[in-house]
């Protein structure tokens, strides 16, 4: 892969902009963790011919949403977002690919899209830092229904905050990377970012939206899916993959 990168940075800086550049100062966990859930999509075997039908979850300004389409070549992608600025964003950045048919988008909450969807109608559903933001009952009825979507031997990707099951290590962690925020935003000058990322970790941690890693993937086994394994961990952020059982069907 490292002979890919340049061109991948070069694409990312070059589309997304200030928007890729920006976060990858902030977090380049987040960066790497797109890419990563691009390539994983990628990798899910379509019959010849046919399209690999994958929905996004919380595509924001598009940064997985590129990771995703640049990775896989014949392929149909919605990407959901209920957050209208920053999928316009997206639109923009991305309308090649809405012109060629490979993209759409749907400004829905996560779980309204997702039950709008016919049962056993994608082959992949994928997502970077969106599961983590949902209060942990909602997060729930969302993980059925993308096991209710998904074909079987479909997956779910997701690259995202998964807390340490560790407290001490988890809360060493955060402090790391709160110190981080601090450093890079005020260099920059961006102290109103710097308020925005400091609340929005407060929400992170709270007691009902925290994503801590056992309880996430018993939830996920209690779902339904099988296979279930999270791997590239780097802090807090970690890719996890599981499987809806049952023979590939695409």
């Amino acid at each position: 892969m490292s002979n890919s990168q340049p061109n991948y940075e070069a694409m990312f800086s070059g589309v997304i902009g200030k928007d890729y550049d920006l976060l990858k100062l902030i977090c380049p966990a987040s960066i790497e963790m797109s890419r990563r859930v691009g390539e994983t999509v990628a990798t899910y075997p379509p019959a010849q011919n046919s399209p690999l039908k994958v929905v996004e979850l919380g595509g924001g300004t598009g940064i997985t949403t590129l990771a995703i389409l640049s990775a896989a070549g014949n392929i149909e992608l919605l990407s959901i977002d209920n957050e209208p600025t920053m999928q316009d964003q997206a639109k923009h950045n991305l309308k090649p690919w809405v012109d060629e048919g490979k993209l759409s988008f749907s400004g829905r909450d996560a779980l309204s899209a997702l039950q709008q969807l016919p049962a056993a109608s994608v082959h992949v559903v994928a997502s970077a830092y969106t599961l983590h933001n949902f209060p942990g009952d909602y997060r729930v009825r969302v993980v059925e229904e993308i096991f209710r979507v998904l074909v079987p031997g479909g997956w779910l990707v997701n690259g995202d905050r998964y807390a340490l099951d560790d407290i001490t290590e988890h809360t060493r962690s955060i402090q790391k990377e709160v110190g981080g925020y601090f450093k890079v935003l005020t260099e920059l000058n961006r102290i109103d970012l710097l308020e925005h990322w400091i609340v929005h970790l407060f929400n992170d941690e709270s007691e009902n939206h925290v994503m801590r890693e056992t309880p996430a993937l018993s939830g996920l086994e209690n779902a339904g899916f099988t296979s279930i394994k999270l791997s590239n961990r780097q802090e807090v952020n970690a890719l996890v993959t599981a499987v809806k059982p049952g023979s590939m069907a695409v």
